[in-house]
């Protein structure tokens, strides 16, 4: 075994994380735990990959759930493609009769990666894989000094071909396999190789370490600029008439695909004049008939919310009519005391709870 890796499998030993999905070889647990970390620190997953388990504990019972179920049960973890992915990849299980036991046949599972795909095989199966995440990419570019950006094409070939490099010699040792070998870098840089103020003076490793010695610990890893975030403006209108509000499910090809929200207006900030029902009927604008900025009551202006590649700045209203005005298409009516039913985005969370 080459020293890097088994450094790496002692300071695991006496240091890793104790976490639940790693106490089991069952393949549904680890899947559903490495989906729920694709975006999400531990802390946060851990308590989502309870909730799931206890309501869904096999994979055939997660298949046979609703979508909306299963976006319910992750409203708050954000990236909701995540949990489509989830929904399908569990019904492709039950079709395919078990988890599949290959790294062609898990990378074949929608929304699993090369990563992902390496991690549940390694963890489940102990199929010789090597995982790539953000805390191998930064163990290794800083341990040995690689300067080539993480994000190119040319950075992730270099950096899984090191990896799985690294992997096979830690694989000779009898009872060492691929999943305590993985296990073992992705901890060490997430406790000990971390983004900021690594823990180096108490590093088994810095002996070894080329940015350490070079001064360039802070430098590394090295990411390529990405394109620019924008922003994007959006005006919620909270409708409530007698016990009911008003809501749609966002569709295909925008973010929050599935979720449910207020009345949304975008584009510019509501007009004040009102519109007759000819433009109405005709599409010319999104409002109703009966709408007005003079009947709305301003609850929050200006609420930030950051998304990967956008910054959302949400307005939102309160209109209470006396009759329920006409809808425009897609939207519907629920009693108010329904609405935690359905699954929403953290930005419409977060406007709900300044209501009163």
């Amino acid at each position: 075994m080459n020293e890097f890796a088994l450094t790496l499998i002692q300071w695991f030993r006496e240091n890793g994380r104790d976490l639940p999905w790693r106490e089991t070889r069952d393949p549904y647990a680890i899947w559903l735990s490495e989906i729920i970390l694709q975006q999400t620190q531990v802390k946060q997953g851990w308590a989502y990959w309870e909730r799931f388990m206890r309501r869904w504990p096999t994979v055939e019972q997660l298949a046979e759930a609703s979508e909306d179920e299963v976006l319910r049960e992750w409203q708050g973890l954000g990236y909701y493609s995540r949990a489509r992915n989830l929904h399908q990849a569990a019904q492709q299980v039950v079709a395919l009769g078990g988890f599949p036991d290959t790294i062609e046949g898990l990378r074949a599972l929608k929304g699993v990666g090369d990563y992902t795909a390496a991690a549940i095989g390694s963890f489940a199966f102990d199929l010789p894989a090597a995982v790539v995440d953000g805390n191998v990419f930064r163990v290794l570019s800083r341990h040995f000094g690689i300067d080539t950006p993480i994000n190119t094409t040319e950075g992730k070939k270099e950096f899984a071909l090191m990896a799985q490099n690294l992997l096979l010699p830690a694989l000779d040792r009898e009872g060492l396999g691929a999943g305590l070998y993985n296990q073992a870098i992705m901890d060490f840089g997430a406790i000990q190789c971390t983004p900021l103020s690594p823990h180096c003076p108490s590093c088994p490793l810095q002996e070894t370490c080329v940015a350490l010695h070079e001064g360039r610990v802070g430098l590394l890893p090295v990411k390529q600029k990405t394109l620019k975030v924008r922003e994007r403006r959006l005006t919620y209108v909270y409708v409530r008439c007698q016990g009911f509000t008003a809501i749609h499910r966002r569709g295909e090809g925008d973010i929050w695909q599935g979720l449910y929200e207020p009345l949304l207006f975008e584009n510019g900030e509501l007009r004040t004049e009102r519109y007759d029902n000819t433009q109405y009927k005709e599409g010319k604008t999104n409002h109703t008939s009966q709408f007005s900025v003079f009947n709305f009551q301003l609850i929050k202006k200006n609420v930030k919310h950051v998304l990967t590649h956008r910054i959302l700045l949400a307005d939102f209203y309160l209109w209470e009519p006396t009759e329920r005005p006409p809808l425009p298409p897609d939207y519907f009516w629920i009693e108010e005391a329904e609405l935690d039913r359905y699954a929403k985005p953290r930005l419409i969370e977060r406007l709900l709870e300044s209501l009163t």
